[in-house]
């Protein structure tokens, strides 16, 4: 693959990304998405055969407890720091 962008590239990408581009950006932004492209290429030489696909760059492990049966909050503890209850509930305003 070409690292040279046409004009005609150029405004493809810009209309699927609903962008109207000037004659200066359509340049500029050509030249700058040839180096992104050249750069890739780049990328593309590096032999990754013996390379294992993973899913994170680091090691990462769940940092959440586990589940634990417990009492509930009490309702009034819930509702104590609500703008609006009626006692039993939370009052928001009407959406609809």
């Amino acid at each position: 693959m070409s690292t040279q962008l046409t004009q005609d590239e150029v405004l493809k990408v810009a209309s699927l990304s609903r962008l109207k581009l000037s004659e200066s950006e359509v340049a500029a932004l050509g030249e700058q998405m040839g180096s992104v492209l050249k750069y890739i290429a780049m990328l593309d030489e590096l032999d990754t055969a013996d390379i294992e696909p993973m899913a994170h760059a680091i090691e990462i492990s769940n940092v959440f407890r586990d589940d634990q049966l417990q009492e509930s909050l009490p309702r009034e503890q819930a509702l104590s720091n609500a703008p609006q209850t009626d006692g039993n509930y939370f009052l928001v305003p009407a959406i609809l």
